[in-house]
């Protein structure tokens, strides 16, 4: 008989496309990267190309495998992660793309929303979700209005995920997990299935949509486009968040994980039952996973990674954002300045999409340092004003914050992150905790792992050593920056 001894998993992210190679315990042993363009046009509107995710997902995993020198009959399963809001539409067909992807930061279908702002509420009563441009929906409504006209038979909408799943099966399986379908405002989050009424009210058939299966599910069988001698089932499927939240071990109500990336989610989980909130929180799906469902609250941060990459590649402050840290902590201590990164608008707790980015408090010695600085600040900002109204509106005290991602690696954002939130911010062995989630499911799934894989390693922690008026006072002034933003400084 056959030993299987390995899983492969893929992250598939916003900015590229990362392979895993994880060992009979889950450990990680191996990884390979490839970026992906970042399509920007003068309107602001982000894209990627389908056809690139895909062909790059092909090459890292066969290059990982090859050059590991990995027997292909010793493969149990792939699981798959994915950046969640990006929308792609495409033909059953030909499996071809009848667009770019819309990628989750753009938001090129407010107007779309506006449209159907007397449906908001409901909207968000069925979903989880607030009516925005941030969410699947109204992209996927976009690109039926802008792409080929195809007859919704023949008509694919999905998220990255069922791209995926669809291209690597040859096309055999058009299927999606509940974690990525929760983050459509599409799902019902009572019936567990596409709402008809909704999917009306943006224009979409639901035959057009992927099934809907558990996230430990079977989604198929993949070769490689024939590089593989034995194909790999594919058993584990989760939106990056989600799959990292599951790798953190956030297994019970009142867990918390932030995952640093372009942007940020925020997550708590909340257990078997939904929790509704304002709309500055979401509701949604934090998986399903032997036969049972569990819920979350998010709050979703466009720009966070982003703003250092900013610095890098457009305002060249930076050589890499490997670099920003250590400038940070070399900037004048008293300077006052404050980025908010509305680039696209601010997400979560405020969701305006109208404003955009500002720089306030300079004065004649800020410099490269302290706009760095100001830089590393505003993700930690944006973090803390969502677990702060995520701990009022649940009435959970949290006791820590779990992290992931790669800043996570950056030392002056750790401790500047515990120091704001007043809590222990726990860093895990092993920075990419989304590939590696769904890698542990996709191994549970396949009966290589038990189910307390995930929950290995010694985590570094860090502790707030600051004074309680200098945050205080730092935290009230990036308040102050954004109600400058927001209400021209007004209440």
């Amino acid at each position: 008989m056959i030993m299987k001894r390995f899983v492969l998993a893929l992250d598939q992210s916003t900015s590229g496309t990362k392979a895993l190679l994880l060992d009979a315990a889950g450990r990680l042993l191996d990884r390979r990267d490839l970026p992906h363009e970042q399509i920007i046009n003068d309107r602001g509107w982000v894209s990627h190309d389908p056809e690139e995710i895909y062909r790059n997902t092909v090459q890292v995993l066969q290059t990982l495998i090859t050059e590991n020198g990995v027997a292909h009959d010793e493969i149990a399963a792939l699981g798959i992660s994915n950046q969640r809001e990006t929308s792609v539409i495409w033909s059953r067909k030909t499996g071809k793309p009848l667009n770019n992807a819309v990628v989750w930061q753009c938001t090129r279908s407010s107007g779309i929303c506006e449209t159907l702002s007397a449906y908001g509420e409901e909207i968000r009563r069925r979903t989880g979700l607030r009516l925005s441009p941030y969410f699947p929906a109204s992209k996927f409504a976009w690109l039926i209005r802008n792409s080929s006209p195809l007859p919704s038979e023949e008509l694919c909408l999905g998220t990255v995920d069922a791209w995926l799943v669809f291209r690597l099966t040859g096309g055999r399986v058009f299927a999606t997990d509940y974690s990525n379908a929760s983050r459509t405002q599409l799902l019902n989050l009572e019936t567990l299935s596409w709402d008809p009424e909704i999917c009306g009210w943006f224009g979409i058939d639901p035959v057009s949509l992927p099934e809907v299966r558990f996230s430990d599910g079977d989604f198929g069988q993949t070769d490689l486009e024939g590089f593989l001698a034995c194909p790999v089932p594919i058993r584990g499927v989760l939106g990056d968040s989600h799959a990292a939240l599951f790798a953190q071990g956030c297994l019970s109500p009142g867990m918390v994980k932030a995952t640093y990336g372009t942007g940020s989610s925020v997550m708590m989980n909340i257990g078997n039952s939904p929790v509704r909130t304002s709309d500055a929180l979401v509701t949604s799906l934090a998986w399903g996973m032997n036969g049972t469902v569990h819920y979350v609250l998010e709050g979703n941060i466009n720009y966070t990674g982003s703003v250092i990459k900013w610095l890098v590649d457009d305002v060249k402050l930076l050589d890499a954002s490997r670099d920003a840290g250590i400038l940070a902590e070399q900037a004048d201590p008293s300077d006052r300045t404050y980025i908010v990164p509305a680039f696209t608008g601010l997400g979560a707790p405020y969701w305006n999409d109208s404003v955009r980015a500002m720089i306030c408090g300079m004065s004649r010695t800020t410099g490269q340092k302290e706009i760095v600085r100001a830089a590393e600040e505003c993700i930690v900002y944006q973090i803390c004003d969502v677990l702060f109204r995520m701990q009022e509106e649940s009435g959970i005290t949290i006791r820590e914050l779990r992290v992931d991602g790669g800043p996570t690696r950056d030392r002056f954002l750790m401790q500047f992150q515990s120091d704001m939130l007043d809590l222990p911010v726990c860093v895990p062995e092993k920075a990419e905790l989304s590939g590696i989630g769904a890698g542990c499911c996709a191994g549970i799934a396949a009966g290589l792992y038990p189910e307390d894989v995930v929950l290995q390693g010694t985590p570094l922690i860090y502790e707030p050593v600051i004074d309680g008026s200098l945050r205080k006072e730092k935290l009230e002034g990036w308040h102050e920056a954004v109600r400058l933003l927001l209400h021209g400084g007004k209440e």
